[in-house]
């Protein structure tokens, strides 16, 4: 397949299409919203507040309601490794893109640079496009996202030990909860305890009878399950309105004339999955760590979102560039929102590498 018809094969496909539509629809459909008052002031902490504590543990912990195969676990292994060892490649290099700055400039803009907003912004869109087998590997990509994101860039921004209410902190995350009980359960449903359940084929019509885990949700309690996505479902419209309403609190005019801030989002959204690409290539056609297309795009969506609010919030509480930090936040989310969709074509065209098979 050459590249126009990969290119047309993509711009044709309806549910990417509908995905892309969708995300920018509904930010800017929160955007209208809180700007004519019709979503109030504290409208945005509510709608974070259920996506965070609700809708996104569901979510994540909904994906691992699946079967356990060979190459889905070495998939999910894979896409741990990358996650941890991404961290460690970006908080080493991001820093030297800003040599120019003062020590302090640098040092808080390379940890804005290394944290995107991969729950909120990146998971809502990898679940749209890519489904239940997205949100999985994004759970797992984003385990090693938490544990630099609450170490490292804490320590960077406050100067301070880490504390262990700080650990406590992450790991009393609802999403943190869920995203490890899920995988464990995932892991071990082999060796549960089986009960027999009757599972239609969708194709066919055909019934048969199938032995699962008795924690496997999908399949041993429908009904409850069933409640589960509809909350999980949730994420995705909540988290784009939410961006879009916090946009329109934000003051624009200061943050458009910040050259920093736009040579940031730049940085952020475009050469940091740009590096995810080249490191995926590389290795995949080398047989290390090798991953398929779900995971490539999970990825490179994931490096593609905006700073991460924990950042933004690290550098205001400390008080370690703080408007700087607030338009990176600004300019670096209408940029990805642009450059999201970009991004999704990218990686569909990659898809149809032989290397992501």
């Amino acid at each position: 397949m050459n590249i126009v018809d990969s290119i047309q094969k993509v711009v044709t496909n309806a549910s990417i299409i509908g995905a892309i539509v969708a995300t920018i629809g509904t930010i800017l459909l929160g955007y209208w919203l809180r700007k004519t008052d019709r979503l109030k002031e504290g409208a945005v902490k509510t709608l974070t507040a259920v996506t965070m504590t609700v809708a996104l543990p569901l979510l994540a912990f909904n994906s691992f309601m699946t079967p356990l195969n060979q190459k889905t676990l070495e998939q999910g292994m894979s896409v741990l490794i990358w996650g941890l060892l991404i961290y460690i490649i970006l908080i080493i290099t991001m820093p030297w893109l800003y040599a120019k700055y003062g020590k302090d400039e640098k040092d808080v803009l390379g940890v804005l640079t290394s944290f995107g907003s991969t729950t909120f912004f990146g998971m809502p869109i990898v679940g749209a496009v890519y489904g239940a087998k997205g949100v999985m590997y994004a759970s797992i990509f984003n385990i090693g996202y938490r544990v630099f994101l609450y170490s490292y860039a804490y320590i960077k921004m406050s100067g301070q030990q880490l504390k262990g209410e700080h650990i406590k902190k992450m790991l009393l995350n609802p999403i943190v909860i869920a995203t490890f009980l899920g995988l464990f359960l995932w892991l071990v449903q082999n060796a549960a305890p089986q009960v027999a359940v009757s599972v239609t084929n969708a194709t066919t019509g055909k019934t048969a009878i199938q032995h699962v885990a008795f924690f496997r949700l999908d399949a041993t309690m429908p009904y409850l399950y069933s409640w589960f996505k509809i909350l999980a479902s949730l994420a995705s419209p909540l988290a784009w309105l939410a961006i879009g309403a916090n946009l329109a609190q934000m003051s624009f005019g200061e943050a458009l004339k910040n050259k920093t801030a736009w040579y940031y989002s730049f940085n952020k959204v475009i050469i940091v999955p740009v590096i995810m690409i080249v490191l995926l290539v590389v290795t995949s056609s080398m047989g290390i760590l090798p991953v398929d297309h779900i995971a490539l795009a999970t990825m490179v969506i994931m490096m593609a979102t905006p700073v991460a609010t924990v950042a933004v919030n690290y550098a205001m509480a400390f008080n370690r560039q703080s408007l700087m930090a607030s338009n990176t936040s600004l300019i670096s989310t209408i940029f990805a929102t642009v450059a999201i969709p970009v991004w999704i074509i990218i990686v569909q065209l990659l898809g149809d590498m032989p290397l992501f098979k």
